[in-house]
């Protein structure tokens, strides 16, 4: 059975951090494709970041760059967005993705939220 479990939202204030994560089950992780999209009411999801199957590559959408990384741990099947100087505009519901060919996975969603 597939599974992929975010955890690590919440609310956060501008200029301060959070950690997401992501664990997987049910399927080789460490072939998997992993990314992190996101998605703000009203608004389109959007990728966010992502890293090849052993972390060599990773990739940025322009908004986040600098003040996001992404990385994973194979031994652990965990994938993990460590996000800093987070903005209000960085406020969605974040989800991780599995792929592999034509596989594609989702998590269920954790809210994050930026407000003073």
């Amino acid at each position: 059975q597939v599974q992929l479990v975010e955890s690590g939202g919440g609310l956060v204030q501008p200029g301060g951090s959070l950690r997401l994560s992501c664990a997987v089950s049910g399927f080789t992780f460490s072939s998997y494709i992993m990314s992190w999209y996101r998605q703000a009411p009203g608004k389109e999801r959007e990728l966010v970041a992502g890293i090849s199957t052993v972390g060599s590559t990773t990739n940025y959408a322009d908004s986040v760059k600098g003040r996001f990384t992404i990385s994973r741990d194979n031994a652990k099947n965990t994938v993990y967005l460590q996000m800093n100087s987070l903005k209000p505009e960085d406020t969605a519901v974040y989800y991780c993705k599995a792929r592999f060919g034509i596989y594609n996975y989702w998590g269920q969603g954790t809210q994050v939220t930026v407000s003073s």
